[in-house]
């Protein structure tokens, strides 16, 4: 962690932990609560509209299958791509679900309740802009390409629209308060060296089991691998149990934040969940401590952002 900066803090889908995430109520909560950044999870519509959801798919955070039961594909599940944006418009969203309608984290938002909507990447930024005028703040902004790969498969290059969304309203170079994110390996050497992006740009680092992309993430963890990325990115987001492992039931670095960093990236972990805790913590402060604290990490995604503020702000961290 540079010595001159504390970390930052970002809102995962917005301040999720207490309203339905990637709703416009959930981003301004954020906001609020002095996230320093609003992640922004970027998908296509079928009329290429460019829509702030975290999935591809639409059936465990709407109410799609009882508003368009008979729109699923052929795996039962609901897709962003297959609905218009008008049609988007007019789903409810709703707190997270499991496949069997139970809630993902039954302590949060009442599952199946409020009248929240999905919105475009252009009213997000829209939003934050609006928020940061009218208060003198500059929080910024964290967009992901959510599946460049299967996007283009499905007739659309979701990248350049979004880079000029981004330039419209102002992100353009390094020194502008944005980071985007993927966790394709190869979309993000092309937006450096194909599209010309001059944002920060971060390699997110996810489990090979996961699927999300035909990147390979053990390799990216090595020192070998980490060097590479650097020639392309600023910084990566790794899963939070890729930075330790446990040693009689106590955390101990993995090394990886520290040959990150020395590779001149900046390390921003996620999730950060008080109601969903990593094997080997107790608490949500003794989970920041560590890797905020004894790990040095850059700064973190988190659904609660007041409740990272708190204890960075706290804390004996550098100011």
């Amino acid at each position: 962690m540079n010595s001159q900066t504390k970390p930052v803090v970002i809102a995962h889908r917005g301040a999720s932990g207490y309203i339905p995430e990637h709703t416009l109520a959930a981003k301004a909560l954020a906001f609020a609560m002095g996230a320093d950044y609003l992640e922004q999870d970027v998908v296509a519509s079928r009329d290429d509209a460019l829509v702030v959801l975290h999935d591809i798919h639409l059936d465990r955070v709407t109410d799609v299958v009882q508003a368009f039961p008979d729109r699923a594909r052929a795996d039962g599940r609901y897709y962003v791509r297959d609905f218009d944006l008008d049609e988007l418009r007019s789903l409810c969203v709703w707190e997270r679900m499991n496949a069997d309608g139970s809630s993902v984290y039954p302590k949060r938002f009442p599952p199946r309740s409020g009248s929240f909507r999905i919105h475009t990447l252009g009213e997000e930024l829209e939003l934050v802009a609006a928020l940061n005028a009218s208060l003198g703040k500059r929080a910024g902004v964290y967009p992901e390409i959510k599946r460049p790969a299967w996007h283009k498969q499905e007739g659309v290059d979701i990248a350049p629209r979004m880079l000029d969304e981004l330039t419209a309203f102002g992100y353009r170079d390094r020194d502008d308060p944005a980071y985007v994110q993927c966790f394709d390996a190869d979309e993000l050497v092309r937006l450096r060296n194909e599209l010309g992006c001059e944002l920060r740009l971060v390699q997110l680092i996810g489990d090979n089991s996961w699927g999300e992309s035909a990147s390979d993430y053990d390799e990216m963890r090595t020192r070998r691998g980490l060097k590479k990325l650097a020639a392309t990115v600023d910084g990566v987001g790794p899963w939070v149990e890729h930075l330790y492992a446990l040693d009689s039931g106590r955390p101990r670095s993995s090394g990886f934040v520290e040959a990150a960093q020395s590779e001149g990236l900046v390390v921003h972990p996620f999730t950060f969940r008080r109601d969903s805790l990593p094997s080997g913590f107790e608490s949500f402060d003794a989970l920041l401590a560590f890797v905020l604290g004894e790990l040095g990490a850059d700064g973190l995604f988190t659904d609660f952002p007041d409740l990272a503020r708190r204890i960075i702000d706290a804390s004996p961290l550098p100011n």
